[in-house]
């Protein structure tokens, strides 16, 4: 015994301790991250309310000078195919004494900001009043919309001429997705 000599500290005994620290912190992140995604994901909307958060509508149905009325939301929105004629009579109201004023090639932006086609608009059909969905009067004083309920009358381009709505017809975020389809929302 008198010849035992002192242990030598290897560099493999820290290598080793590093491994199980790194290995143990490791693991335990994977199961913080598997016990809370649960609590994360369940904050996402349901696949329901995802599923009405866009609609997509085939344009080739609307004949020149009809509307379609689709849902979105829950609410619902006027995609209508305007006559030359309607559109000439939007543009000539732009100079007209509005009550919201906003001229008819700013009720054709799309969602992206690009410039929409003068021929399609496409309009949240709620009465700015108090909600109730006008109807398109052809012939009428302004050519486009009136609210029935209230008697508010809006023009080719959705906007208020007369009646007790505040502002225009609100403009539904749109965007063409091809020569005749486009997506709402």
């Amino acid at each position: 015994m008198a010849d035992a000599k002192p242990i030598e500290a290897h560099g493999d005994d820290s290598t080793r301790r590093d491994f199980i620290f790194i290995a143990a912190g490791s693991v335990a992140a994977v199961g913080v991250g598997a016990t809370v995604w649960p609590f994360i994901d369940q904050m996402n909307p349901a696949a329901d309310t995802r599923a009405l958060s866009t609609t997509e509508v085939d344009l080739t149905a609307v004949e020149l000078g009809q509307q379609i009325k689709v849902m979105w939301q829950g609410k619902p929105v006027f995609v209508r195919h305007r006559t030359a004629e309607e559109i000439a009579a939007a543009q000539r109201d732009d100079f007209a004494n509005l009550k919201d004023p906003q001229s008819d090639a700013d009720r054709l932006i799309q969602e992206d900001g690009q410039a929409g086609r003068p021929e399609w608009l496409v309009l949240q059909a709620s009465c700015t009043h108090l909600g109730c969905v006008p109807t398109f009067v052809e012939g009428s004083q302004y050519g486009g919309w009136f609210c029935p309920c209230h008697g508010s009358d809006y023009d080719t381009s959705g906007r208020i001429r007369r009646g007790p709505a505040p502002r225009n017809l609100d403009v539904a975020p749109y965007l063409f997705t091809g020569p005749t389809a486009i997506r709402i929302g």
